[in-house]
């Protein structure tokens, strides 16, 4: 006869004895803290996330949270029943800045908002007055109280110009950081030419009509590299790289 098989039966027993002491432990602790909960979830916070936020912008968490107050919507200590995650993404959709809101709650009571925004490429100032921010669709963004340290187009613009002609400055500027940097101004003449006011040096850069872009930057990154350091930045009035070819420099009469 085995003597071992009762103890094994014992020990199988006293596990299953543990087991069931466990768990109804777990469900009186569960029970529990379920009793001293409130009736329903709260919302304890609101996590702001703003896509592309190293970029020039309008929008940040701030701005978000001024949106929404002003629409008298407080998460904050609102039962996460009553939220309406689309009530909330519509109302931040009505603001020309941004372009896409994802709204989502979380089993940790927190309401999460996912931000893209509209970013701006260059400032226009146009001689008749028209005053706007240009996307980098194209599309027309209105100041509203807003600015952001972006080029600034001006001179003779109009928004058909703007957006099938003048964006592709704007769009090679956002992508080229040193350009970006160097290039304040754009003004447009009534030719559809254009003329740059750049943040080192008083010369004007000509840079002709809007294409060929990559050749004639290229063109004046090698005379500021190689030439202007020598000759003196003040050197010349006018440097004209309208012609891909050659580089033309008109002298300053002081220097």
């Amino acid at each position: 006869m085995d003597e071992t098989k009762p103890s094994r039966n014992y020990l199988l027993i006293g596990l299953q004895v543990a087991l069931a002491l466990a768990a109804c432990g777990y469900l009186a602790f569960a029970l529990f803290d379920l009793a001293r909960r409130p009736t329903g979830d709260v919302c304890e916070s609101v996590e702001v996330r703003i896509m592309d936020s190293a970029r020039a912008g309008f929008i940040t968490r701030e701005e978000v949270e001024n949106i929404l107050a002003k629409k008298s919507i407080n998460l904050v200590g609102a039962p996460m029943a009553n939220i309406n995650s689309e009530a909330v993404r519509n109302t931040l959709l009505k603001n020309p800045f941004i372009s896409e809101a994802t709204c989502y709650k979380t089993p940790d009571r927190r309401f999460n908002i996912l931000v893209s925004q509209r970013l701006p490429v260059m400032r226009v100032m146009a001689a008749d007055g028209d005053d706007y921010y240009l996307d980098a669709k194209g599309k027309a963004m209105e100041p509203t109280g807003y600015s952001a340290d972006l080029i600034v187009a001006t001179g003779h613009i109009t928004r058909p110009f703007a957006k099938d002609t003048l964006l592709r400055l704007g769009l090679f500027l956002r992508d080229n950081n040193f350009w970006n940097d160097q290039v304040v101004q754009a003004d447009v003449r009534a030719d559809g030419s254009v003329d740059l006011v750049t943040r080192v040096g008083n010369a004007i850069v000509h840079l002709g009509t809007l294409t060929e872009l990559d050749t004639k930057f290229r063109n004046l990154r090698a005379l500021y590299d190689k030439v202007l350091p020598t000759v003196g930045w003040n050197k010349y009035a006018v440097i004209n790289v309208e012609h891909t070819s050659q580089i033309i420099c008109k002298r300053n009469k002081k220097s």
